[in-house]
């Protein structure tokens, strides 16, 4: 996987930067004003990163990920991730057939769901999850592959399924592993 060049990342206008950064050259990037990422934070090929988004230090973002952080935002704390081909809305349209739908309509014919997504510190998201407009992945969750998760969730549990349901608490242990990593640090 190639990554950008720090010169490259400079030149895209992100709203603010951490060091260590990695960005593949493969990623696309839309509204860098926007954008801000911590440091030691990547993202892998073939993601789209769009809106307002706030990466914290040490996030990952696979490979095929999808993360549209719109008008509302979308908020990564530290330690957070996703696996392969997460995706991640701030906006949804209207299904039920009282409005029309998709982006060639103008606002005034369509019924838009426009909510903030919050993905709290040391949660993980498994592969091909979809996380919806206005959920909230409170600290430590974990979402379990091909899961869709339509509400936000409790501290320090494993969620799984469509719709994504606790099944069990998670372990803190990762808590030392983070202390001893951070003060390990020069």
């Amino acid at each position: 996987m190639a990554y950008l060049t720090e010169k490259q990342l400079g030149e895209m206008g992100f709203k603010s930067l951490g060091k260590s950064v990695k960005i593949s050259d493969r990623a696309s990037i839309y509204n860098a004003d926007q954008i801000e990422v911590g440091d030691y934070s990547r993202i892998d090929d073939f993601c789209v990163i769009s809106g307002k988004i706030k990466i914290g230090r040490n996030v990952h973002i696979a490979p095929y990920c999808l993360v549209a952080g719109g008008e509302k935002g979308i908020i990564f704390e530290d330690f957070s991730g996703l696996a392969y081909q997460v995706q991640v809305f701030t906006q949804s349209d209207d299904y039920s057939g009282q409005t029309m739908t998709n982006p060639t309509v103008p606002a005034e014919f369509k019924k838009e769901a426009k909510r903030a997504v919050f993905i709290g510190r040391h949660s993980i998201v498994g592969a091909g999850s979809i996380i919806l407009p206005g959920v909230t992945l409170n600290e430590g969750t974990s979402i379990g592959a091909m899961s869709l998760v339509r509400k936000s969730t409790e501290s320090w549990s494993i969620y799984l399924g469509n719709p994504a349901k606790k099944i069990k608490d998670r372990k803190k242990d990762l808590l030392e592993l983070e202390r001893a990593y951070l003060e390990g640090e020069h």
